[in-house]
This record gives structure tokens, C-alpha cells and sequence, in this order.
């Protein structure tokens, strides 16, 4: 299996969209309760950047797989360093690797990229990503109980950080 990453295009936005629509009913990976629309995330989209917040589609054998982006903290020029990461893939693609293959790519460029600090946030009743992340030697940094309500049940964030050196 060969695995590419490339920079997203605006061109790609859709797909990008329908992917991360694909998640939002099993109420385990975003917070979004309804479909979103390529152009309620043109102000996210255009807030990636290639050198320094990067999105990048994966591809698998050519393939067009998900993606991962990396979103700024905070919105502060002091949390520059700290990042968080969001990987996204298409059904097919989920627990065949690709994951991990994702998190190792954001892992290792976070140097070029002057991240000092990656984040994941991570329902609690999410234990695949969990896992993931854990295994990859994120620790749990904060842990917000019952702060998302879904379909009436109140879920827990966990933000799971990573210190790159």
C-alpha cells in the first residue's frame, strides 16, 4: 500500500466536506450534529496554509483516502507552537492503517512546520482515536466532562498533546 500526502486545493473542498459529513452520524469523531456545506468551511479551508498550516488530502495506491489538517490553538500569537491535528478518512480507509500512517506524517513534520506542541480532541467514548494518539505517545492533557450534548447525551472532550523536540 502506498501512501501520499498531497496539499489540498480548493478544487478538493467538496470531497473534503463529504468525508468529514460522513462522520457526523455516528457521533463519534466531530461535534457537528448536521451536514456541512463547502461553503460554511471556505473561511476554514482558507485558513490552511502549505508552509505553515498545512491540508493535505492522503491518498492510498492513488487513491483518494481523507485527509488531515492542522488548525491554529487559541487564535493567539503566543500559542503559535501548538497545534491541533484533525484526520478525517473515507470509510473504506478506517482501520487499515491509514490512520496511523496520518498521525506519523503530522508527527514528523511538525519541525518544518514550527510546531512545538500537537494536539488532539478526542470524544471520550471515541477509544479507536483514543488509542491511536495514545499509542503514538500522546498524553492526556485536559479533560472536559459532559461539555457536548449529542442527541441528548452529554459527551466528554479529552485533549490528548503531544511535546515535539
Amino acid at each position: 500500500m502506498k501512501i501520499e500526502f498531497i496539499n489540498a486545493t480548493l478544487h478538493d473542498l467538496p470531497k473534503i466536506v463529504e468525508t468529514y459529513n460522513s462522520t457526523i452520524a455516528s457521533r463519534l469523531v466531530t461535534a457537528d450534529l448536521e451536514p456541512v456545506t463547502a461553503i460554511s468551511k471556505l473561511q476554514w479551508f482558507n485558513s490552511h496554509s502549505e508552509k505553515k498550516r498545512p491540508l493535505w488530502l492522503v491518498l492510498c495506491d492513488g487513491e483518494y483516502g481523507g485527509w488531515i489538517s492542522f488548525n491554529s490553538f487559541y487564535g493567539r500569537p503566543a500559542y503559535d507552537g501548538t497545534v491541533e491535528v484533525s484526520i478525517y478518512l473515507e470509510e473504506k480507509f478506517r482501520g487499515k492503517g491509514l490512520g496511523k500512517a496520518s498521525l506519523q506524517k503530522a508527527i514528523d513534520s511538525c519541525a518544518q512546520l514550527n510546531i512545538k506542541n500537537l494536539l488532539g480532541f478526542i470524544f471520550g467514548h471515541n477509544e479507536a482515536s483514543l488509542k491511536l494518539f495514545y499509542n503514538f505517545g500522546f498524553e492526556k492533557w485536559a479533560h472536559f466532562p459532559k461539555v457536548a450534548n449529542m442527541d441528548g447525551i452529554e459527551r466528554d472532550l479529552i485533549i490528548l498533546g503531544k511535546r515535539i523536540d
